[in-house]
């Protein structure tokens, strides 16, 4: 009984430290990313889920900045690959070339492409074709890449956002299902509101620009993923994940009536393991011991947006996916 209350107290110590240093993160990032509150904590919920996302929205809103800013504030190596139709999975995850010694031997040494960082910003992933999407995806899935039948390992923490454009899809390849359901959050990035694109204005367009600070390092990033996963979550609150995933699949018996006609394929098992972690680490950014009932709604749109297709009779009736979401979350209330 005493180890239990140790461990108990242990447990909450580490959170209440982490809370704080993960809010200075925050801080520091929307210090330098204005007007996107919502985007900076969901994209700081999945990197503490040890996860990836997909950022949905129109160029210029900062999704570039916000990548390189989260990489100086949590202390990672930050790359950035534009994706192309062209673009060769070799670009990607390396290649081996031959060498020749001084000796005359000649052997191949591979040489790491720019997926071997620990935040890789893939930008304008559609772009790309599907044998290379599929490279992109074996690292996301597996943290390794295998190149002329050799394993290679990819640094940890290894964690990918991914942008696109939802206008232009001229020259785009469409995401498979499969490597949709890898993201753990489709994070949709919208226009700033005018007092915050008055802050921008006035702060990005003058003689310097202020440069974050990192907060927090790799090794602390790590300890904190792991926190995330002991949190403890409630009965009801695990209840609350079921109810709603399990109510957006349809030809199910869990189905509600509606979802059956106007969603084609619901979600699978990975959507309640994500909403589990992500719904933890929501309650570490605002210093709660114990994630709600509300994060669950919270974070229906962006854990089961990608993981959900919606018929031809909903589109001809103009019904939107976050329309169903809305749907799906009031069996919460």
């Amino acid at each position: 009984m005493v180890d239990i209350r140790q461990s108990e107290d242990r447990i909450i110590q580490q959170i209440e430290e982490a809370a704080v240093k993960i809010h200075k993160a925050r801080e520091e990032t929307e210090s330098v990313i204005f007007g996107q509150q919502r985007v900076i904590e969901q994209s700081l919920i999945t990197l503490l889920s040890g996860g990836h996302a997909l950022l949905i929205g129109v160029p210029g809103l900062a999704k570039t900045s916000l990548v390189e800013t989260l990489g100086a504030v949590l202390g990672l190596d930050a790359k950035r690959i534009q994706f192309t139709p062209d673009l060769m999975p070799s670009d990607i995850v390396g290649s081996e070339v031959l060498e020749e010694s001084e000796t005359g031997a000649r052997s191949f040494r591979f040489i790491p492409g720019p997926v071997f960082t620990q935040l890789l910003m893939a930008d304008e992933v559609n772009r790309a074709s599907p044998k290379t999407q599929s490279a992109l995806l074996q690292a996301m899935q597996e943290h390794h890449v295998t190149v002329a039948g050799e394993s290679h390992e990819l640094p940890s923490p290894f964690h990918v956002l991914a942008t696109q454009n939802p206008l232009e899809q001229e020259g785009t390849y469409p995401l498979p299902e499969a490597q949709l359901d890898r993201f753990l959050l489709e994070i949709n990035v919208d226009y700033p509101d005018e007092a915050a694109e008055r802050q921008m204005l006035l702060a990005t367009t003058g003689a310097e620009r202020r440069k974050p600070s990192r907060v927090i390092t790799p090794d602390e990033l790590m300890t904190t993923q792991r926190l995330v996963r002991e949190m403890p979550v409630g009965e009801k609150v695990v209840d609350a994940i079921l109810r709603v995933v399990r109510a957006a699949r349809p030809g199910t018996p869990d189905a509600l009536p509606r979802i059956n006609d106007l969603v084609v394929w619901g979600p699978g098992p990975r959507a309640t393991q994500a909403m589990m972690l992500t719904i933890r680490a929501r309650a570490l950014l605002d210093g709660r011991l114990s994630p709600s009932i509300d994060d669950v709604a919270e974070l229906a749109g962006p854990v089961l947006r990608h993981r959900m297709a919606l018929s031809f009779s909903a589109r001809a009736e103009d019904v939107s996916i976050d329309d169903v979401i809305g749907d799906l979350t009031e069996l919460l209330n």
